[in-house]
């Protein structure tokens, strides 16, 4: 069934996970109206359409899984409103369009999930401003295109970066030498040309990590 637009009356609600169901249609916009939710889970079900904008009033949101399912359109830019989030988990949906600058915003964003979907365009160089991201950036089996920007580089505390099974191309900046904490480095399946900085030749787990053709410097 869908989901009743009345849930957006429980505004004392912090809490809310329906995590695997068979729940369909759209995302309803009253969802906006919770303003007290710190965690929403919603992955795993069958629900389609677009991320209504209005879930970037939810202020005190600290978690957004949405993954695993069939929604589809644009990232709203008013995910960037989102100042408290620190996982935002959108894998395996059909998105579509490029990522929105504005999750450059998202400064105490932890884990960031956008894989397996249709995003296309460049990979905005705000994303380097996500200094708490800890774990995870993962964009892969997307449509990106243009270079892997250098302000990734200052992702310092980030432990795995996919960019795999897309289309980006020219060299790999120097910068992500810089990436001290990182275990994991996914980039085949892409045009890359170039060399992975050799710093990062002692610290990459090779048993999880995938860098294609490419060499160390």
């Amino acid at each position: 069934g869908e989901l009743p637009p009345e849930l957006g009356n429980l505004s004392n609600l912090w809490f809310l996970s329906l995590e695997a169901n068979d729940l369909s249609g759209e995302l309803p916009p009253e969802l906006g109206n919770l303003s007290n939710l710190e965690s929403l889970n919603l992955r795993a079900n069958e629900l389609s359409g677009e991320l209504p904008p209005e879930l970037g009033n939810l202020s005190n949101l600290a978690v957004l899984y949405l993954g695993a399912n069939d929604l589809s359109g644009e990232l709203p830019p008013e995910l960037g409103n989102l100042s408290n989030l620190t996982e935002l988990s959108l894998p395996s949906n059909q998105l579509t369009g490029e990522l929105p600058p504005e999750l450059g915003n998202l400064s105490n964003l932890e884990f960031l999930d956008l894989g397996d979907n249709r995003l296309s365009g460049e990979i905005p160089p705000e994303l380097g401003n996500l200094s708490n991201l800890r774990l995870v950036l993962s964009l892969y089996n997307n449509q990106l295109t243009g270079e892997i920007p250098p302000e990734l580089g200052n992702l310092s505390n980030v432990e795995f970066l996919d960019l795999e099974d897309n289309r980006l191309s020219g060299g790999i900046p120097s910068e992500l030498g810089n990436l001290s904490n990182l275990a994991g480095l996914h980039l085949s399946g892409n045009e890359l040309s170039g060399c992975v900085p050799a710093s990062l030749k002692d610290q990459l787990d090779l048993t999880i990590s995938n860098l294609g053709n490419l060499t160390f410097c």
